[in-house]
């Protein structure tokens, strides 16, 4: 059986974390800017663009950073799929090859042309077949766990997302801080208070804006990462059950 309609590959697919963000990238900037079209002439008229602004050149790390962990949460979320890993189709042909050749030979060739990760799982433990359940039902676990980890490091540049955010919204902050003060020094101290308070309102928007984008993606990342445990979870049931209803079995009537 050709499984090429199941092909799925855990691991980060690239083209598809850039599509979404370029698109997710257009979306949101054409909503800046029909936002700031559309706001009349106020002097002290405030809109989310002319905030981001404020916030000053961090900004621009702080932005890109939250529309790639929104277009990788979307690619994980479409990848991290039970029936895009171990879809039912592979589990039945799987077992009726196992079935109708009792040396094991289709069973591997059925894996063979499977490209998901469940056909790699399956067929470490179906070459040692001639060793016995055991060796069998061990060689699925070491594959199981290599496979679950490739799952689990896909998600950690969320992680990441959401640990250095809140530091560059910090350091955009102490930056600006810095600049507020240094222009109060070099005024001789005849800068308004309400200068100096405009400054440090302005810094400060780089922190809340780092901390509104963490706080999502961090949340984002447990879910996601739930969500991979689900689908591991199944992974390691269905190789309990291949032991139990073909492994075990084979190795029972063989004995015989």
């Amino acid at each position: 059986m050709n499984l090429s309609s199941y092909k799925t590959i855990p691991s980060l697919n690239w083209r598809r974390v850039l599509f979404f963000s370029a698109s997710l990238f257009l979306i949101f900037t054409s909503m800046a800017m029909a936002q700031e079209a559309g706001v009349d002439a106020e002097e002290n008229g405030e809109t989310m663009f002319s905030l981001v602004k404020k916030g000053g050149a961090v900004m621009f790390p702080l932005g890109i950073a939250s529309i790639l962990a929104l277009g990788l949460g979307l690619e994980r979320f479409i990848s991290l799929n039970t029936e895009r890993i171990l879809p039912k189709e592979f589990i039945v042909g799987l077992g009726d090859a196992w079935k109708n050749d009792s040396t094991g030979n289709s069973a591997e060739e059925f894996c063979n042309d499977s490209t998901t990760p469940a056909g790699n799982i399956f067929k470490a433990g179906i070459q040692w077949r001639s060793e016995g359940h055991e060796a069998v039902s061990k060689a699925i676990e070491d594959a199981g766990a290599r496979e679950a980890e490739k799952i689990k490091r896909s998600l950690r540049p969320l992680s990441v997302i959401a640990g250095i955010c809140p530091l560059m919204g910090l350091l955009g902050t102490v930056y600006g801080m810095i600049d507020a003060f240094q222009k109060t020094a070099q005024s001789g101290g005849a800068a308004k208070t309400a200068d100096l308070a405009n400054g440090i309102y302005q810094a400060l928007v780089s922190t809340a804006a780092g901390l509104t984008i963490a706080i999502p993606v961090l949340l984002l990342f447990q879910w996601l990462s739930t969500r991979a445990d689900r689908v591991i979870d199944h992974i390691d049931e269905a190789g309990t059950d291949f032991v139990i209803n073909h492994a075990l079995k084979g190795s029972a009537s063989s004995s015989s």
